[in-house]
């Protein structure tokens, strides 16, 4: 997949950022995806990465919300993580090291599978 991305540097307005020690507003990346044949961008995100990182990484992280997200309703929905109803820390923290190792597990398995997969 690819796609035309856009990266300015602005000043947000309509909010109440904290000024720099000059009193200045910081700037912010704008990270546009403007997909070819539409009119005008599709997506967008706001960034406060360094002036000095490349486009491509800007892009990157900003498309890999979509596998964070989905890694967090996976734990959720399939793992579990929101079934704990203890009252204690160590429970708590007992039962999401579990979920964790689980993820972790079933991630090592989709990145290196033994046996063929059917088509």
């Amino acid at each position: 997949m690819s796609s035309h991305f856009v990266a300015l540097r602005v000043r947000l307005a309509g909010r109440r950022p904290k000024p720099a020690e000059d009193g200045t507003i910081p700037l912010s990346w704008l990270i546009a995806q403007w997909p070819e044949g539409e009119a005008e961008p599709v997506k967008y995100w706001i960034s406060n990465l360094p002036a000095d990182i490349p486009t491509k990484d800007l892009v990157r992280l900003a498309k890999s919300r979509w596998r964070i997200e989905h890694d967090y309703r996976e734990l959720k929905t399939v793992l579990g993580l929101d079934h704990f109803e203890g009252r204690s820390f160590t429970g708590w923290h007992r039962h999401v090291t579990l979920v964790t190792a689980a993820h972790l597990f079933l991630t090592e398995q989709r990145s290196s599978p033994k046996a063929p997969a059917r088509a």
